[in-house]
């Protein structure tokens, strides 16, 4: 079973414990974000693991050799040069990620209690194109889905901007989740990426196709999770992560 962990973001809202770190690396009691992503997807079963790097990307790639891969195949996929965002950075990795079975991505600086082996097998069960592990915590942006949990549109609640390429659409119609940084793909959505190139954010690219392929909402009632991308949410991990079933 094959993963991505996106581990190149510049942490910018993380100044100034991200000028001389990687966010990836920042400790969360006691071990750093990109250890605790990693071990989880590995208890999960996910013994191959392409990770992208960018920002400070030595001190990871040396993290990992000082801790012998933890014991799983590990390929770097290497945004030193140019940071790609959500889309580009998963096209970047399409040679390790291609096959025949799906494949996780996970954000680095998400920790959840979500039973990541279920979700996996939930996208197998269902067979779209992509699986995308939502919730209804609060945020500004939101994902828009019909009642058959089919990916149909965007709503921005502070800007009132709205995203679709269904004609007519009205937001108040659909269900409003926020997106997790987690989701499965199918490899077949390599084959609806080859005009996109270079940088390009995934939710974007899920929006352009979502009418005419099934981007699928995986909705976990009982999810805890923590976008650790802030001081005071990297404040509140150091405790929460103590209680995480992971």
């Amino acid at each position: 079973m094959k993963a991505m962990i996106f581990a190149a973001g510049l942490g910018t809202r993380l100044k100034p414990l991200t000028d001389s770190t990687p966010k990836a690396l920042l400790p969360i009691s006691g071990k750093p974000m990109l250890e605790h992503v990693i071990l989880k997807l590995k208890d999960a079963g996910f013994h191959q693991i392409a990770i992208n790097i960018h920002h400070l990307g030595d001190q990871i790639i040396d993290f990992l050799t000082a801790n012998n891969n933890f014991g799983i195949e590990i390929h770097i996929s290497d945004e030193r040069d140019y940071l790609l965002d959500t889309g580009g950075g998963i096209k970047h990795a399409a040679a390790f990620l291609q096959g025949n079975e799906p494949f996780l991505v996970h954000n680095v600086d998400i920790l959840s209690n979500i039973d990541l082996r279920a979700l996996y097998n939930h996208h197998l069960e269902t067979n779209p194109l992509a699986t995308l592990l939502v919730s209804k915590r609060n945020t500004s942006r939101y994902l828009l889905f019909n009642k058959e949990n089919k990916l149909c549109g965007w709503h921005n609640h502070e800007t009132g901007e709205v995203k679709s390429f269904y004609p007519d659409f009205d937001p108040k119609q659909y269900n409003e989740y926020a997106f997790s940084g987690i989701h499965v793909l199918s490899p077949q959505i390599f084959d609806y990426m080859e005009e996109w190139t270079g940088k390009f954010s995934i939710i974007n690219f899920y929006l352009s196709i979502c009418a005419k392929t099934n981007i699928h909402a995986y909705a976990d009632e009982n999810l805890h999770l923590i976008d650790v991308g802030k001081p005071e949410t990297l404040a509140m991990a150091e405790k929460w992560v103590q209680t995480l079933i992971v």
